[in-house]
């Protein structure tokens, strides 16, 4: 059994936010962030909007990190891995608490500084397929005065997260409003959602 799934599982029901320390290897993490520097590097990231294709939009006042889509197509051995990754907690995950996960979708995010995202929530209003929001970072040696925290809203307090290197942060995409506090350095993450 892969322990940090557990952890993230057991803290999400403890606190509705789950969190695991080490949920990505760091052989993993160290491969995923030379594959996204290197899609930077080739300026193959995309700003980012909000909203899905029926509804989308490009503000960068509330939104200004960039992307790339992961995708099995790419036939990338470093995203492939990943996705190996992600297939076995979704089995994990449906096997324990019986989520009913289908499927997923995940991007790269680089936030430069001075980067940031504004309060929202992840599931749209026209569609609910996305059931659960997971944030995994890519980050080594982030300091406090670094910034670019994952600031949660959770019932009456905010709950800060620092993006260190292979953590994961896990919560209910249609529940709790969150916002990327702005950087002051580049922040690296793979963000997606775990679909019904």
């Amino acid at each position: 059994m892969y322990l940090p799934f557990d952890d993230l599982i057991d803290t999400f029901i403890e606190n509705k936010i789950g969190i695991a320390e080490n949920f990505l290897p760091v052989t993993l993490a160290s491969q995923l962030k030379n594959n996204l520097m290197d899609l930077h590097a080739k300026q193959l990231m995309q700003t980012a909007g909000t909203g899905n294709e029926s509804a989308a939009a490009i503000d960068v006042k509330f939104r200004s990190d960039r992307i790339y889509w992961l995708d099995r197509q790419h036939n990338d051995i470093i995203e492939n891995r990943f996705f190996d990754l992600m297939d076995a907690f979704v089995i994990h995950l449906n096997h324990t608490c019986f989520t009913g996960i289908q499927g997923y979708e995940f991007h790269y995010a680089l936030y430069e500084t001075g980067s940031f995202y504004k309060k929202h929530l992840d599931q749209f209003r026209n569609n609910q397929s996305r059931a659960y929001s997971m944030i995994m970072y890519l980050n080594a040696d982030w300091k406090v005065e670094d910034g670019g925290e994952l600031c949660i809203y959770h019932e009456h307090t905010k709950h800060l997260i620092t993006p260190l290197m292979g953590k994961s942060v896990f919560f209910k995409s249609s529940e709790l409003e969150h916002e990327v506090l702005e950087t002051h350095k580049p922040r690296l993450s793979i963000t997606g959602w775990l679909k019904t």
